[in-house]
């Protein structure tokens, strides 16, 4: 079995997609795909499909679907099911006891393959292993091929699975620009971190590596305009002030005048903005948010 949910969802047994085009039996797919070999209950596939308003005739329902998704699984099983050691349905999509679970049968999950990178490049990181964490933390963002259950109509469940998801993915991300940054990669992030500050127009730590790259780039001007786009946004959206981080990023760039700007040989990882002997450390001058995001991270 294969199992995508970042992005749109894509279930497949035996190579045949098993996903309906209805959307109440796409959302029971989309929650037992995403706890895949594990029992999902009756009552919390309801809640999901009537938002905490189950009708009488709810567990009737779902044992509908249920049998929709069956029949879509006999399906993809009558070609090469035999092959696969699978005999029916039932093995797949699997009763237990006061709900039903999904069995992968130890076949891919995009969020478990995920989480495995993640971790890897979470602990690269602590091992100050920079290359190896940009690279695994990379590739567990390539998984992503769009917002996570992108083309199912969430209820409850979903939609906190979903923003739990995003989180996950925005300390990834946030993690893996850290490891370039200290890899010199700044003139190559600039590009990406163009359109995620567009995009995440609150989120200090994006904005704070994003005037780093700036900086170490030659255009502290821009940096600094960066960062008073922040503050404006901030002051209008949430009626609050940057973060002390940012606030010292940005007296630190006050400070570095573009004459002193190292070159790329002088800045073998992020630690300083210019000269050694002046400049905070970047890590001291980021955003709280940017330390922090390992403590949400997962793995």
């Amino acid at each position: 079995m294969e199992i995508r949910v970042l992005g749109a969802l894509d279930v497949r047994v035996c190579g045949v997609s098993v996903v309906p085009s209805a959307p109440k039996p796409r959302q029971v797919l989309g929650l037992l795909a995403l706890r895949a070999d594990q029992v999902v209950p009756a009552g919390v596939l309801a809640d999901e499909l009537w938002s905490g308003r189950p009708p009488r005739s709810a567990r009737t329902t779902v044992q509908t679907y249920v049998l929709q998704l069956r029949d879509l699984i006999d399906r993809a099983l009558a070609r090469i099911g035999a092959e696969a050691g699978v005999s029916c349905a039932k093995d797949v999509l699997v009763t237990s006891p006061g709900g039903y679970m999904l069995n992968s049968g130890g076949g891919l999950a995009d969020v478990r393959e995920f989480e495995r990178l993640a971790g890897m490049g979470y602990r690269a990181i602590d091992a100050d292993d920079h290359p190896l964490a940009a690279r695994m933390l990379g590739e567990a963002l390539a998984l992503w091929r769009g917002p996570a259950f992108a083309d199912v109509p969430v209820g409850g469940q979903l939609a906190v699975e979903a923003r739990r998801l995003e989180e996950t993915r925005l300390c990834a991300l946030d993690q893996r620009i850290d490891a370039d940054l200290r890899l010199g990669r700044h003139r190559v992030l600039l590009a990406e971190l163009t359109v995620l500050v567009d995009r995440y127009r609150t989120h200090e730590s994006l904005h704070g590596q994003y005037m780093v790259a700036l900086h170490r780039s030659g255009r502290r001007g821009e940096a600094l305009e960066a960062y008073q786009r922040l503050r404006n946004t901030l002051v209008r959206e949430l009626g609050m002030e940057p973060s002390a981080g940012l606030r010292r990023l940005q007296r630190s760039i006050l400070l570095a005048g573009p004459e002193r700007l190292a070159g790329p040989e002088r800045l073998a990882g992020p630690e300083r903005l210019a000269g050694p002997e002046r400049e905070p450390a970047v890590a001291a001058a980021l955003p709280e948010g940017a330390g922090a995001a390992r403590l949400s991270r997962v793995g």
